[in-house]
């Protein structure tokens, strides 16, 4: 299989630029995880989810993925919060440790390569402090060690921050800040009472800066540096402008980051998200309001990466809707052509006779590689409805199982990147109703239909009616049935 031209927007450079990475067959992504202190909220949701789609949409284009996500353990709010409930740092975060991985599965996304945690990785932080030591760029002011701004000529090249005006040796302990208030950051931290975690290293008792983390991680995976890097857009400033800081302050002859890529914030019914205002979820708060996982995923992924995405419950409910129209042509084409035992178990090495769902595949796959152009491909697959609905419609018997075979691979396909719809034959059940039962009822209707006894036939679909039945019948003489709402 060939490989599909890929071009991302580069955070760096702030243009789209032609992806090369070092091996297409082995291209490294580090993307920031959680901070593991409570559930993820619906931005986290969404930042992860823009990672799935990065991976199944290079996987679509034939490259082979070393992918990594990192696992924050270790930072103020969780010493604090370990500190107030009395357990240790490894009690408190392992069960928002497992609800992190539960809200990935239950949403679908595919299990990465790599999932180091940063308290897993506190050798590897010292090193890289120890080389920054030697390096010139670090000082000791108080127990603690920070990394100097003004000895590190290339700061501010990712996040174009002018840093011109700042005061040497002004200094900021806490993990995350602004724009505005530019200092020195800290990269390792002294302990202040006995009650906070700590590790007993070459460079003192204390434990890791936030920012120190994912610098140590990408090395300890990968050795050098990644083709991708990716996270939110909050992190852009100054988390991974800071990564690339120590970085290159250590290593200043190797390469960070190739392409950095940035998804945009999430909004909730038009404003950002608080608890105060009311309109903060996590995906558990959404899931028993009884909307459907799927539904999540496919409204979350709909808008594209580097574009606000507005969150609201009737947006919801509008993608549940067009899900439903693109899940009713797959079924149409599976009950059509009778083709449930025949559905592809890969999209791989696919070829496509038909020229519109050629074009159809070439667009879907175009948009993906456009800097991942989620909302155009969606439209491509909506073309795919209606040409598949439209064939359907003219034809009053089955006579291009081809077709609907190529049709079926191509939704198969564009569901390796979506992962919302089913293409197994769905088994509905009611209290005290078999399923054979129901289909006995709907061949004794079509009897009698055959029989011109519609008076017969009128009935049985109303008593199927009164027991929450409802049924639909096809131009192709087939019926369905499934429950009422």
């Amino acid at each position: 299989m060939s490989l599909v031209p890929f071009v991302f927007q580069n955070s760096k450079s702030g243009k789209k630029e032609t992806f090369v990475p070092k091996d297409p067959l082995n291209v490294s992504i580090y993307s920031c995880g959680p901070t593991v202190y409570n559930f993820a909220h619906i931005g986290n949701i969404r930042s992860f989810l823009f990672v799935d789609v990065l991976r199944r949409s290079l996987l679509l284009g034939g490259y082979k993925l070393n992918q990594s996500m990192n696992i924050t353990d270790i930072d103020d709010k969780i010493i604090n919060e370990s500190i107030k409930r009395k357990i240790s740092v490894e009690e408190f975060t392992k069960p928002w440790t497992e609800a992190f991985f539960k809200d990935l599965e239950t949403l679908h996304v595919q299990k990465l390569e790599h999932y180091p945690k940063a308290t897993e990785s506190i050798d590897d932080m010292v090193g890289l402090v120890e080389t920054l030591q030697k390096n010139g760029l670090v000082y000791e002011k108080d127990g603690n060690l920070y990394f100097s701004i003004q000895k590190f000529s290339r700061y501010g090249e990712l996040s174009k921050i002018d840093v011109s005006g700042m005061k040497s040796g002004v200094r900021y302990d806490a993990d995350e800040y602004t724009k505005d208030d530019v200092r020195d950051f800290v990269l390792w931290k002294n302990q202040k009472t006995e009650e906070e975690k700590c590790w007993h290293t070459k460079i003192g008792t204390g434990r890791p800066g936030w920012h120190l983390e994912c610098s140590a991680m990408i090395r300890k995976v990968y050795v050098s540096g990644v083709d991708i890097h990716t996270g939110g857009i909050d992190l852009l400033f100054p988390h991974h402008e800071n990564e690339a800081a120590q970085s290159y302050g250590a290593y200043p002859e190797e390469e960070f980051v190739g392409t950095w890529l940035h998804c945009e914030h999430l909004l909730v019914d038009g404003e950002k998200m608080s608890k105060s205002k009311g309109n903060f979820y996590t995906l558990r708060d959404i899931l028993e309001k009884g909307y459907d996982p799927n539904s999540i995923r496919y409204h979350l992924i709909s808008a594209h990466y580097r574009s606000k995405l507005n969150f609201s419950l009737t947006k919801l409910e509008e993608s549940k809707t067009a899900m439903e129209r693109i899940q009713n042509t797959i079924y149409r084409v599976l009950e059509t052509g009778n083709l449930w035992e025949n559905v592809p178990k890969s999209s791989k090495g696919f070829e496509f006779s038909n020229s519109e769902l050629q074009k159809i595949n070439l667009d879907f796959m175009n948009s993906l590689a456009d800097d991942l152009n989620v909302p155009k491909a969606l439209a491509s697959v909506f073309e795919l409805v209606r040409v598949v609905n439209q064939f359907l419609d003219s034809k009053t018997e089955l006579s291009d199982s081809t077709f609907l075979k190529e049709s079926l691979a191509l939704f198969y396909k564009t569901n390796e990147l979506f992962a919302v719809f089913s293409f197994q034959k769905q088994i509905q059940t009611l209290d005290g109703i078999s399923e054979d039962w129901i289909l006995g009822q709907i061949e004794a209707r079509k009897t009698a239909k055959q029989n011109k006894d519609f008076s017969t036939a009128d009935r049985i679909r109303k008593e199927l009616e009164e027991k929450g039945i409802l049924l639909a019948d096809t131009k192709e003489g087939n019926t369905t049935w499934k429950k009422a709402q």
